[in-house]
């Protein structure tokens, strides 16, 4: 029998220097979904992100169509203007990098764009963003969206649409598709995006959100935007139906995170079937911090050694002279 996946310890939701460790390892190798191209259609109108504590801007730089191609598109460093990596997808998504040690995006989501290609994400206009914190760590709420045996019990309206029972989530390199019923694979589009990102397309709306870090393990902000086709009414309904789901959402990883701090949970086993999705978001955390740990800890023995052969070197010369 296969051993079976752990979660990670309660220790990795709460702890300051793992943060860090996760803020080199993960956050600043990442790509990020910025949104459609609809979300940047007035030229210089500059539109602001932070994530793990970097700050960046996007501004159209200019009008060759209706909406925002390749070249039309600039992501920033807000602090000295200088451009970051981003990439604009044929069917009209910015995704965006932190710094130029990520790599390109088609390695960091190989396979991505076929996925992509069926939705046209220029057909839903942009409608509605909001922000506001949580107490809890970024991870407690991607383990929440990474599986949906909660669904049914804390998502009674969702469940009605998309049932729980046949709930699928297949894993790709840095993204997982979640699927309602496997019987029906085009009922809606819903992505994670590693680390922090997620997409959800159906009906005539559109939704994604972030999951931001902040410099307190026990604190997140997370950032709504919506897209629909239609205003008025019809978005309105749309907006409230996905507001009560997120509210769910949002109280239950409050109360998970209380749970993890008070120590009344320590590490347990993931169902190898419902939670597939957290085993392998924990998976690829896990195996960024630690490579980073061991890079950080071998540049530590290093420096080590250089300022003990500095000062070898130093006690000759003053014991030569």
């Amino acid at each position: 029998m296969p051993e079976l996946a752990r979660t990670l310890p309660a220790s990795w939701y709460c702890s300051q220097p793992l943060y860090q460790l996760e803020r080199k390892a993960v956050f600043l190798k990442s790509w990020y979904l910025l949104g459609p191209v609809t979300r940047f259609l007035v030229v210089n109108e500059r539109v602001s992100y932070e994530i793990a504590q970097k700050d960046i801007h996007v501004y159209r730089i200019s009008k060759t169509s209706e909406f925002p191609g390749p070249g039309d598109l600039r992501v920033v460093n807000a602090d000295n203007d200088t451009e970051l990596p981003s990439y604009v997808t044929p069917t009209g998504l910015l995704f965006a990098a932190l710094s130029q040690s990520a790599p390109s995006f088609h390695e960091f989501f190989p396979n991505l764009e076929p996925l992509l290609s069926t939705v046209d994400f220029t057909r839903r206009p942009y409608r509605r963003s909001i922000k506001y914190e949580g107490n809890f760590n970024w991870k407690t709420m991607v383990d929440g969206y990474q599986e949906c045996l909660h669904c049914q019990y804390t998502h009674p309206s969702f469940s009605i649409y998309y049932p729980p029972t046949f709930y699928t989530v297949y894993n790709h390199e840095n993204f997982s598709q979640h699927i309602a019923d496997p019987k029906k694979p085009n009922d809606g589009l819903f992505l994670y995006f590693f680390p922090n990102c997620t997409l959800n397309v159906y009906g005539g709306g559109m939704s994604s959100f972030r999951v931001c870090p902040t410099e307190t393990p026990g604190v997140t902000r997370m950032e709504f935007d919506y897209y629909h086709i239609s205003d008025g009414d019809k978005f309105e309904d749309y907006f409230r139906f996905v507001r009560q789901v997120a509210i769910e959402d949002f109280e239950l990883c409050e109360k998970a995170q209380a749970n993890l701090e008070r120590g009344v949970y320590g590490e347990g086993i993931l169902n190898p079937e419902k939670e597939s999705g957290v085993a392998y978001y924990q998976e690829r955390v896990f195996d960024l911090v630690s490579e980073q740990y061991e890079e950080d800890k071998k540049i530590e023995i290093l420096d080590h050694d250089r300022k003990t052969t500095e000062s070898s070197v130093g006690l000759v010369v003053e014991t030569s002279a």
